[in-house]
């Protein structure tokens, strides 16, 4: 029997094997396919701070991302650029195997191409079935990603919040700046993205968006509209992307006896922007400190496993609170309201709030000191206090 069953080779799963496995315990874990990071499931933009915090090296590392440009509606453009480099775009294949390589080097025993089918919790033990064996382990955790088949199954619940997402990397030719636009034509409820991405072998775009209703047929739309201007050859027919649900909300629980859920697989993400990497890694850090010590106590009963949530929940609940907050705002504003925002930004103090207090991982502070200021707030708040019309 192994001490630790791991369902998911994201970042955050192969994160937490590697944790385990360097403090001493038998670790399984299961990827569903050929390869840890592949098809890439993200955008793959992380804060530079990432690598120091986690001691990942970066040498998945492809470019730096220091301006971006916003688009309104109705064409208004604002620009904003770092002092310093604050965010990178990453090879995720190189990333993810990365992440692999440093598991399986401490320990940690991996099956890829193994899809789990069902996780049953017993008393003493957690069974993993997979299509052509079951496999027993004292504790069990999903790192599934954005799925919740098992959860809701389990009883964790599902994300009270979610969108859908299209997302493709095509080769580009003139690629510009970050580039993210605002707008129901665009993408109702969310936004869509072009991220620059410079290989050794060319130049590329990531191109996505977040969604309410058909991602692929706005992801299609927008496409049409931004390959000319970054030299993108294809069209819908040829340029395929990849689509999922996007979780923007928590799951009911995140953990249960013997089991735990970390990351994506649990909900937590960046409400406002969908990502998931740094709050996978972050999370399945904290769990691997719970697993530790519950696992040495021999003590997986739901009193002690809740450690985990509450855990995640002083780190990261206050961020997720604003940044939920925000989203169910954002979710109710017309494009009108999002064009006096763009306005605002441009003649009434708003960009000096963002370079006071953006920060990429964190949104907090930025949020509390939108809504802090009055003709923003005004805004903002304007459908949550049910003012103006709805239409």
């Amino acid at each position: 029997m192994h001490d630790v069953a791991i369902v998911g080779g994201g970042p955050g799963g192969l994160h937490l094997a590697h944790l385990l496995a360097t403090a001493g315990l038998d670790v399984v874990l299961f990827e569903e396919h050929p390869a840890s990071g592949d098809p890439v499931h993200c955008t793959g933009v992380l804060a530079v701070e990432t690598f120091d915090e986690f001691r990942i090296p970066g040498t998945a590392v492809l470019n730096d991302l220091e301006t971006v440009q916003f688009f309104g509606p109705s064409g208004a453009t604002i620009e904003y650029s770092t002092p310093r480099t604050e965010a990178v775009v990453i090879d995720r294949l190189r990333f993810d195997q990365q992440l692999y390589e440093r598991a399986a080097t401490a320990g940690a025993t991996m099956h890829l191409q193994t899809r789990v089918t069902d996780v049953q919790v017993h008393a003493d033990h957690v069974t993993i079935s997979c299509a052509d064996c079951d496999v027993t382990a004292r504790a069990g955790v999903l790192a599934c990603g954005a799925n919740y088949t098992l959860q809701r199954r389990l009883g964790l619940g599902m994300p009270a919040l979610y969108l859908q997402s299209a997302q493709l990397e095509v080769a580009a030719a003139r690629p510009g700046d970050v580039e993210v636009h605002f707008g129901s034509d665009v993408a109702p409820k969310g936004f869509a993205w072009m991220v620059p991405v410079i290989r050794s072998h060319g130049t590329f775009a990531r191109i996505g968006l977040m969604c309410d209703g058909n991602a692929r047929l706005h992801f299609d739309r927008f496409l049409s509209q931004a390959a000319p201007r970054w030299g993108i050859e294809g069209d819908e027919t040829t340029l395929t992307p990849r689509t999922k649900m996007l979780p923007l909300g928590t799951i009911d629980r995140s953990y249960g006896r013997r089991l735990l859920a970390i990351g994506d697989a649990a909900g937590i993400v960046k409400a406002t922007t969908g990502g998931g990497i740094y709050y996978s890694l972050l999370t399945a850090t904290l769990a691997s400190h719970v697993l530790v010590d519950a696992l040495q106590q021999d003590d997986l009963e739901l009193a002690s496993l809740e450690r985990y949530e509450t855990a995640w929940r002083e780190a990261l609940g206050d961020e997720l609170d604003a940044q939920t907050s925000l989203r169910t705002i954002a979710n109710t504003l017309s494009d009108a309201e999002i064009d006096s925002l763009f306005e605002l930004a441009q003649t009434d103090g708003i960009m000096p709030i963002v370079r006071r207090t953006a920060a990429f991982n964190r949104h907090r502070h930025l949020i509390l000191s939108l809504l802090s200021h009055p003709p923003a707030r005004r805004i903002l708040m304007r459908r949550v206090l049910g003012w103006g019309r709805t239409a």
